[in-house]
């Protein structure tokens, strides 16, 4: 059974201090991360302290935008339109909470390539989801 993807209405994100730049970048296409000059880990969801050392000197790079699917679950009912939601490992090692967009859902596997896609929510903010590669 196929379950194409179908555009949905977005939220905005409830924004924390910090997350404007994540943002902005995003509206430029670019996906960002953390990364800790201490101990060089990255991470995500973006914070001013290193979850793995502490630290407090954390600074924005630029993500490949790239990684693999960890896991997914495809909603088929309660809303409007079917959605899939999972985790992708970036490149740079990082699990990231996110959605899949412009595939059939019953074609994505554990460990596919994927790549990011900025789908933009009701107030205009591009929210990063990926798409098979």
């Amino acid at each position: 059974m196929a379950t194409p993807y179908q555009e949905r209405k977005l939220r905005d994100p409830a924004l924390n201090p910090g997350d404007k730049e994540y943002f902005d970048a995003a509206a430029d296409g670019k996906l960002m991360l953390k990364k800790c000059g201490t101990c060089g880990e990255h991470h995500h969801y973006p914070r001013s302290l290193c979850p793995f050392c502490f630290s407090d000197k954390v600074a924005w790079v630029q993500a490949k935008g790239t990684g693999t699917v960890y896991t997914y679950s495809i909603t088929r009912r309660g809303g409007p339109v079917p959605y899939c939601i999972g985790y992708v490992t970036l490149d740079e090692g990082v699990k990231m909470m996110t959605n899949f967009v412009d595939c059939d859902f019953d074609t994505i596997k554990i460990g596919q390539k994927v790549k990011v896609a900025f789908k933009k929510s009701e107030g205009g903010f591009s929210i990063p989801m990926f798409t098979p590669a």
